[in-house]
């Protein structure tokens, strides 16, 4: 890419406070983390949740890439919904960022079907690169290293059936490819049914050509497709993630599954396999041999409890997979205990939903929570499986919204998060740029 990738901000503004006692954390996007969740300046003011949502460090700052106000795809709703993001890898990498928009089809209320977006970081122009109207809950995104965009619908039970694949009982997968050397325009979209009938959101895919995915259930589980040739998504093999000993962490196996029912239900496939179940995965992403899921609901101490602070599953993808706790609340991150009366919150861990992998290797984790936290894990160097430190790099003062879809693209000074169900009714995209350090000649 030749061009900057970060269009003229709409809003720039620099928010500062007083910061806990603790270390820098280094890298491109170096920071001191910030004192506490943002509890205590938490507002329902426009002109602040419109501008400068986020708590963040000194030496950054945040501004609208696009919001409402420049695309608005669901008027009556006035809510775009959740929002993955991403950026195309071919020879305009950085120009272009894409996201999926959530929306789902309710009784009464006019339905136009799920889309995708594009925003173009030059001119700062976004609009509806792809819309349909059974698509339900579009969520997952990814672009994949033969240049094609995969997304899928986040839906445990389907409404509007794909009439490609009218058997399927929950979301399917998406696959858009372009017209040559043209990432703005749509060629052709198919349905991937092979990747099965599944709640998708996290969607990955490793150096062979594999693609992973994930079931938004309580009890979902881990997804790996093979395909029979490299980059072809029609025809190959899904298997489920199975741990051994009906554990949860340790030595696994990747298990095939029915590929007939699995265009039905995968998870039907997968529990005819005793895949093993964990809470609510949400995100995946792969930093070098490690794939990371988050997983929303997880209780590491009690595997028999849906309604748990959540968790940051890694598993190593090697000949026999290795399955751990990679951020796990009261290990290397404190519980979080929201604030009652009098009673002062303790910031910590809860609800992570969305992944990205930081210019450095750093796993950068974003919460559906109240208020929703932006938090940093450091690599595990000594081997114990856990991070090595987890540190909170941003806080929504935005109590109704949810941060999501955060990434990184070309930048290495520049995260992307998408601010959706806002208390304003204005969705917004977003991104927090480190201000040039004159200082220093780290980077």
């Amino acid at each position: 890419m030749k061009e900057k990738i970060l269009a003229l901000p709409l809003y720039a503004v620099l928010t500062t406070l007083v910061y806990a006692d603790a270390i820098d954390v280094n890298g491109p996007m170096k920071f001191k983390p910030i004192a506490a969740s943002a509890y205590e300046q938490t507002t329902t003011d426009p002109l602040i949740l419109n501008s400068k949502p986020w708590v963040i460090p000194e030496g950054f700052t945040q501004s609208i890439v696009s919001d409402e106000n420049t695309l608005n795809i669901y008027p009556d709703s006035n809510d775009w919904g959740d929002m993955s993001t991403t950026n195309e890898t071919g020879k305009h990498a950085g120009r272009y960022l894409y996201r999926t928009h959530e929306v789902r089809p309710a009784s009464g209320v006019p339905f136009a079907g799920g889309a995708i977006s594009i925003v173009d970081l030059k001119t700062g122009k976004s609009e509806i690169l792809a819309q349909r109207a059974d698509w339900e809950a579009l969520d997952g995104l990814v672009w994949t290293p033969w240049q094609s965009l995969l997304f899928a619908e986040e839906t445990i039970q389907a409404q509007l059936p794909d009439s490609d694949v009218p058997q399927a009982q929950s979301g399917l997968l998406y696959e858009i490819k372009f017209a040559k050397d043209d990432p703005t325009t749509v060629a052709e979209i198919s349905v991937r049914p092979q990747l099965g009938s599944l709640s998708h959101e996290g969607i990955e895919w490793d150096e062979e050509g594999n693609v992973y995915v994930i079931d938004e259930d309580r009890k979902g589980s881990i997804y790996k497709f093979v395909p029979a040739t490299f980059g072809d998504l029609s025809r190959g093999q899904l298997y489920a993630l199975r741990v051994k000993n009906s554990a949860k962490t340790g030595e696994a196996e990747w298990v095939p599954i029915d590929m007939n029912q699995a265009q039905i239900s995968a998870r039907v496939a997968a529990q005819a396999v005793n895949a093993t179940p964990f809470c609510r995965p949400e995100d995946l992403e792969r930093i070098g041999n490690t794939l990371y899921a988050a997983l929303t609901c997880e209780d590491a101490t009690d595997p028999a409890n849906i309604n748990g602070p959540g968790a940051i599953l890694a598993v190593q993808l090697s000949k026999t997979p290795k399955v751990s706790y990679f951020v796990q609340p009261g290990i290397n991150v404190a519980f979080e205990t929201k604030p009652t009366g009098t009673v002062a919150g303790i910031t910590g861990f809860k609800s992570p939903d969305n992944l990205a992998k930081g210019p450095d290797g750093k796993l950068w984790i974003v919460e559906d929570n109240e208020n929703s936290d932006i938090w940093v894990a450091l690599p595990d160097e000594n081997g114990d499986g856990y991070s090595d430190g987890v540190y909170l790099f941003a806080s929504l003062k935005d109590q109704q919204a949810e941060g999501t879809g955060i990434y990184f693209g070309k930048d290495p000074k520049t995260l992307y998060v998408n601010v959706q169900h806002s208390g304003t009714g204005n969705d917004k995209t977003m991104a927090i740029t480190r201000k040039k350090d004159k200082s220093s000649t780290e980077d």
